[in-house]
């Protein structure tokens, strides 16, 4: 394996590139809270008003993955997202959440002893990048891998300037990358362990019109969600299945069943219902949740939170360490 330099990045890049720190800019605004309520990443091109509101005067547009300070949530205009009235304000506004990934910026000590098999881990910032070796032997940006994603470690690799570097397996196309090791959180067994497993009667029921999702304990509701299914002409299919299939992490692509031009790595918490490729996943490139909008075989993406309570909750049990399990005889999961 050839070694990564410092010097090669840097030459084609530069360091803010490689995700090293999300630095914001100083307020403009004198008027904002002191204290900001967390972080937001714009998913795409975002316009930003001056009140929460698609009618008010439009001030500026973030261009996609603009991560910026949160200041307060409040509800507003609803326009044409009349499921989701929340809206966020910036330093430059006001932005509606639909399209803003909540994140955080938070790093990471390097895990050095990687036992056979590697280990689970999930991106901790708003986004970093993932870099391949060109047959030419200088590194290349091959993905941006966002917050909440999942992957698979195998080695850590400590360049010239003492930076060290995970490699990451791409479980769709078998090739390896190279992402900063403090940008990736090696998610602990605890965060993996079964919820209720020792109930027999479980099951899910998905709205379709509502665009719900609730599980079931005995008859009885113990957690509900809001989803994105499938839109016109993907639309997720009605009736009664199981969970056959879990992973923990899938690079999600258009040749996986839609052929809509997608390509999504580290997809976390993935549980398919059907032999085409339906599943719930956890969803990082909206934040939408409430109306259709998953394509190909992404129907059922709720947030990545939800999405690890049902890859927990549902059978078949993914042990830790295991990158895919399947079981005829999962969690009944009935679409209406």
């Amino acid at each position: 394996m050839q070694t990564l330099t410092r010097r090669d990045f840097l030459k084609l890049t530069g360091a803010a590139a490689l995700g090293l720190a999300f630095r914001l800019p100083p307020d403009e605004d004198p008027s904002p809270p002191a204290s900001p309520i967390g972080l937001g990443r714009a998913t795409r091109a975002l316009q930003c008003y001056d009140q929460p509101s698609f009618s008010a005067k439009e001030l500026k547009v973030h261009s996609a993955d603009t991560v910026f300070q949160i200041y307060e949530k409040q509800d507003g205009d609803t326009g044409a997202s009349s499921h989701n009235p929340i809206w966020f304000r910036v330093d430059e506004g006001w932005v509606h959440s639909s399209f803003v990934q909540p994140v955080r910026d938070e790093l990471n000590t390097p895990i050095f002893d990687i036992q056979k098999g590697g280990f689970l881990a999930e991106v901790t910032v708003p986004f970093t990048q993932a870099w391949h070796t060109a047959d030419g032997g200088k590194p290349k940006v091959a993905y941006r891998f966002y917050y909440s994603s999942t992957h698979w470690v195998d080695r850590a690799v400590t360049d010239k300037k003492g930076n060290v570097w995970y490699r990451v397996l791409d479980d769709r196309y078998q090739l390896y990358y190279f992402v900063l090791a403090e940008h990736l959180r090696r998610v602990p067994e605890e965060e993996l362990a079964p919820l209720s497993p020792d109930v027999l009667d479980k099951r899910i029921e998905v709205d379709l019109a509502q665009q719900k999702l609730v599980a079931y304990e005995n008859g009885s509701e113990v957690f509900t969600a809001r989803l994105s299914s499938g839109r016109a002409g993907t639309a997720t299919p009605v009736g009664d299945f199981r969970v056959e299939r879990k992973r923990p992490s899938r690079h999600m692509a258009a040749g996986d069943g839609g052929g809509n031009g997608f390509d999504l790595p580290g997809v976390p918490w993935v549980a398919y219902i059907h032999w085409s490729g339906v599943a719930f996943h956890g969803t990082y490139w909206h934040n939408d949740f409430g109306r259709p909008r998953s394509r190909g075989c992404i129907r059922a993406g709720v947030s990545p939170a939800d999405a690890k309570w049902i890859y927990r909750w549902t059978l078949p049990i993914v042990p830790p360490g295991e990158v895919y399990v399947r079981d005829k005889y999962g969690t009944e999961a009935v679409v209406f």
